[in-house]
């Protein structure tokens, strides 16, 4: 690991300040990726500017029909917080199964998304959800937030500071993971409101997509029997040593199957 040297923000303002100041310089939530890259040396900031520590920065809290979770909120505190658990239990349950009790224990929803892992579990929650990120200068649609593989619609000095949740009347999350880091082999959320359905897939692609053919016969019927009966094209699919591509393509609609069963159970 190179020298680097560490700063604690007071406030988003006073840390964006440092990176604008120094294009070296990087955000530091809790760590998980970012650490590890430097340790291999992947990559050697001149900064870390900590912002896991800014008040309000890790606050989760029901604002109307939203859950509003904080960018510095943990993955451990998403899981456990009571009204999450109430109103979206299907990112209490995503939350609750990333990484190991270590990662959650650690690891921020900011910092997760702005690193955006194309096997991570927060993008397809955000972008399945159809949830809003929100930045020290904008809000950001989930539609328009994930471009590509490791990387956002963020500018190098912009900070999360909270993601905005619409609670939708029914949704579920199901994962294949790679048991040995627990990221998703494929995941899939499903998330319904009146008529309207979106399926979000992670670990399948370069970055996170929202599946049409799912949603558009999920629209129509939503049932595990409707998910079971799409097929979904490989050609556009990742193909390595966990698996093919077709096995990717296939597992999607099982996946979305289990989630519309596990919505309906509420």
């Amino acid at each position: 690991m190179y020298a680097f040297n560490f700063e604690r923000a007071a406030d988003a303002k006073a840390a964006v300040a440092t990176l604008r100041a120094d294009p070296d310089a990087k955000f530091l939530g809790g760590g998980q990726s970012l650490l590890a890259a430097m340790k291999l040396r992947l990559a050697a900031p001149s900064v870390l500017v900590d912002v896991a520590r800014i008040p309000g920065m890790a606050e989760i809290r029901v604002e109307g029909n939203e859950i509003v979770v904080g960018g510095a909120a943990r993955h451990a505190d998403v899981a456990e917080h009571a009204e999450v658990r109430r109103r979206i239990p299907a990112l209490a349950a995503l939350a609750g199964g990333i990484g190991d009790r270590q990662v959650r224990a650690m690891g921020t929803i900011g910092g997760a998304l702005a690193n955006d892992d194309p096997a991570a579990d927060y993008p397809a929650g955000v972008l399945g959800l159809g949830a809003t990120v929100v930045t020290d200068r904008r809000t950001i649609a989930a539609d328009d937030f994930f471009k590509g593989l490791y990387e956002t619609a963020l500018e190098p000095d912009e900070l999360i500071t909270a993601v905005r949740f619409p609670i939708p009347e029914q949704a579920a999350y199901a994962k294949f993971r790679n048991p040995a880091s627990r990221f998703a082999l494929v995941g899939v959320m499903v998330a319904r409101t009146g008529n309207t359905v979106r399926v979000a897939v992670t670990g399948a692609a370069d970055s996170v997509f929202r599946c049409q053919p799912l949603e558009q016969a999920l629209s129509a019927a939503f049932t595990a029997q409707a998910a079971r009966g799409v097929k979904v094209d490989a050609s556009t699919l990742n193909a390595d040593l966990h698996a093919s591509a077709e096995y990717r393509a296939h597992l999607i609609p099982v996946l979305a199957a289990r989630a519309v069963e596990a919505a309906a159970k509420g």
